[in-house]
């Protein structure tokens, strides 16, 4: 939301912003700084399921309109092998949890309960409900007013 009334505040027009987090336990995972955080958050994940929070906000018209969706991943037993790999081919930049499931690491992921978009960063059926409800339909050019 905030991402959103910034640029909302510069730009007219519609605004459409997300942010992801990765949620273990009671640990947020954002984006790792380094290959030492990759592997680490590769570790804590191992295993075990997570939550994944990707935050949706369409602002039009001074109306701001937001909607979270939550799915649970969880990712098989990662050998340290898999995990040097995985750092070392640098797909764990710029992504929440430090593992992108678009990439290599969706081999990571045998049992997930939610929206796989989301998972990689936009929930498209729920950004599409949200722009209908901005007056943006699926397969209309997003340049043209609303």
């Amino acid at each position: 939301a905030e991402k959103a009334a910034a640029v909302a505040a510069v730009e007219p027009g519609v605004v459409l912003a997300a942010d992801t987090t990765v949620v273990a336990g009671r640990r947020i995972l954002g984006k790792p700084a380094d290959e030492s955080e990759a592997a680490g958050f590769l570790r804590l994940l191992s295993g075990r399921r997570h939550r994944v929070m990707t935050a949706v906000t369409v602002m039009a018209n001074g109306h701001a309109r937001h909607r979270l969706v939550e799915t649970v991943v969880r990712l098989r037993q990662l050998s340290d092998a898999e995990i040097a790999g995985y750092v070392a081919g640098g797909d764990w930049r710029g992504k929440a949890g430090g593992y992108g499931i678009q990439g290599p690491a969706g081999a990571f992921v045998p049992w997930m309960q939610g929206s796989f978009t989301a998972v990689v960063g936009l929930p498209l059926a729920e950004t599409a409900t949200l722009l209908a409800a901005a007056g943006i339909r699926a397969g209309h050019n997003c340049k043209e007013k609303a």
